[in-house]
C-alpha cells in the first residue's frame, strides 16, 4: 500500500454525527475542525487533536503528545510523513530522509532528494502526455482543413 493511501484506509477519528444534537456530517472548516450546521458546535479529527494541544504545548514530543491526546503514534508519525506537522527546530530528534538517511524534520525526503524524486517523476511520464499538455488549449487544422480541438 502507498503512504499516500494509508492515511485514505485509516481511522483518523472523523466526526461524522455532531456529539452534542446528533445532527449527521457535520462541516468541514479545515486543519482537522468540523462545525455542526445544526447548533454550532466544533468537534475535531485526530489531526485537529494533535494540532491544538501542539499550539498549547510547543516543543511536546511525540510520546508526549500522543500520551495526552489519545492519537496513536502511528498516525502522528504519518502526519510527520505528509508534511502536516514538523520537528521543532530546536530539538535534539529527526526523522531520516527515506533516501540518503539525512536528519529532516518533516516529510519523506531532504530538500536534495525530493529535487532527485521530482525530476525521477517528471522524466517517467510517457511523452504523450506530455505532448498533450504542450498542446492544451490550442487549435489544430487537420488534413481536411477543418478545425479541431487538440488535447
Amino acid at each position: 500500500m502507498k503512504d499516500e493511501e494509508i492515511l485514505t484506509f485509516r481511522d483518523t477519528h472523523i466526526p461524522r454525527v455532531c456529539e452534542r444534537c446528533g445532527k449527521r456530517d457535520p462541516e468541514y472548516k479545515g486543519v482537522g475542525e468540523y462545525r455542526c450546521a445544526e447548533c454550532g458546535y466544533i468537534m475535531y479529527d485526530d489531526f485537529g487533536i494533535v494540532r491544538n494541544y501542539l499550539e498549547a504545548h510547543r516543543g511536546a514530543t511525540q510520546s508526549q503528545v500522543s500520551q495526552a491526546t489519545g492519537v496513536s503514534m502511528e498516525t502522528i508519525r504519518q502526519f510527520l510523513r505528509e508534511d502536516r506537522l514538523e520537528i521543532a527546530a530546536n530539538s535534539g530528534v529527526y526523522m531520516a530522509c527515506e533516501i540518503c538517511r539525512a536528519p529532516i524534520r518533516s516529510g519523506k525526503y531532504c530538500e536534495s532528494c525530493a529535487k532527485k524524486v521530482a525530476l525521477m517523476k517528471e522524466e517517467s511520464k510517457p511523452s504523450a502526455l506530455k505532448n498533450q499538455m504542450k498542446g492544451f488549449g490550442s487549435t489544430h487544422r487537420g488534413d481536411s482543413g477543418s478545425m479541431r480541438f487538440k488535447r
